[in-house]
């Protein structure tokens, strides 16, 4: 029988690259290939790791043919790992159509734990998180925002967002019409050296002075309380 190669699917920093686990650069450093969204990207961590590891790009314009031609090599018996420009891959990422390939063909699957924009955010937040939603990158257009957010108007869950700093006031606006008077940090340039957290209350939107329209954000919005927890938060 032909050797049966790992898939290893790696969390690497979402901004300081002093967060990489000593397991994650082990495992980075005996890859035989990367998978990767971006090559710029992923070629910075290989020059901060000092190793050079050929790369395969995937992302959302890799073809299922592609996929399976990625899943072929892995299976051949090559030590693979997958990673996402920033945290942990799958999470508003593509590397699931790798794995599910992998998984097809009997491939053994491994994860490396470590950085994620979402679970920051949250511990940044200081909101109640026992459950949240993650709903990543919401659409552009009003409507379909709105439409998103309605099942949510009366839940208890927290919200967790992926977005542009230039729409951030578009979904902050729709929250508010959507979902009412709710507590919302706005996490902005994750753990690098202009990080900040923003903490306000719908339907407040900050300007560009409070919140610089620059990096990435992550936006988290408090799921909705009931009047005995308002009364005892007052």
């Amino acid at each position: 029988m032909a050797a049966v190669g790992k898939l290893t699917i790696v969390a690497t920093p979402i901004g300081n690259l002093g967060d990489l686990s000593p397991r994650a650069a082990q495992v980075l450093s005996d890859a035989d290939v990367w998978f990767v969204e971006d090559t710029r990207v992923s070629g910075k961590l290989q020059t901060h790791l000092g190793v050079k590891r050929p790369m395969r790009v995937l992302n959302d314009h890799t073809t299922p043919e592609r996929a399976r031609g990625y899943a072929q090599e892995v299976e051949s018996g090559t030590k693979a790992a997958l990673l996402t420009d920033a945290g942990t891959p799958v999470v508003s990422d593509p590397g699931t159509v790798l794995i599910e390939e992998c998984l097809a063909r009997g491939v053994e699957i491994d994860a490396v734990p470590g950085p994620s924009a979402v679970t920051t955010a949250l511990s940044l937040s200081g909101f109640f998180a026992q459950r949240f939603a993650f709903l990543g990158y919401p659409p552009r257009k009003p409507g379909p925002m709105r439409e998103l957010l309605a099942p949510y108007a009366d839940s208890s869950l927290t919200l967790v967002f992926f977005e542009s700093p230039h729409r951030l006031g578009k979904l902050l606006a729709a929250c508010a019409e959507t979902l009412g008077n709710r507590r919302y940090a706005v996490c902005r340039e994750l753990t690098k050296a202009f990080q900040q957290v923003w903490r306000s209350t719908l339907p407040e939107v900050p300007d560009e002075r409070k919140v610089p329209q620059k990096g990435e954000v992550t936006l988290v919005v408090e799921g909705r309380r009931n009047r005995t927890e308002v009364e005892a938060r007052v």
